[in-house]
């Protein structure tokens, strides 16, 4: 009985920290040299902008969705309409779900690594691949 309790103790201790990571990272969003910001429409056209991670995989430029909180990504499903700024110049694309074999690829390409799995906990990892709109 006592095994079980340090156990659910521990698991609630890691439940914390997954939530005040994910938090904390949802309100300084860090930008890097390898971050874009995306911009996500809902369908009354009002904007909202994310720092995402820039994911280059044989010359397509991809997203990935790494945590928990994804409503840019369920928004990107839902109007597939992206605005992306890098250094500083604003593009439109087209937000494309990807699966199967090109899925397996990017992930492959870009592993995330086992202490970003750890402090977000675990969560399924989703990509779009972004095509610039003519």
């Amino acid at each position: 009985m006592k095994a079980l309790k340090i156990i659910a103790i521990l698991f609630g201790v890691y439940v914390g920290v997954v939530v005040a990571f994910e938090s904390l990272l949802g309100y300084v969003q860090p930008a890097g040299g390898s971050t874009q910001v995306i911009t996500t429409f809902d369908a009354d056209g009002t904007a909202y902008p994310r720092v995402v991670a820039r994911l280059e995989v044989d010359g397509k430029l991809y997203v990935a969705a790494n945590h928990w909180p994804r409503a840019w990504y369920n928004r990107a499903l839902e109007n597939p309409k992206i605005e992306v700024t890098y250094s500083d110049v604003t593009t439109e694309y087209r937000a494309v779900k990807i699966e199967g074999a090109e899925h397996d690829r990017v992930n492959s390409e870009r592993p995330l690594g086992i202490v970003i799995k750890l402090l977000t906990g675990f969560p399924p990892r989703y990509f779009v691949r972004l095509d610039p709109v003519s």
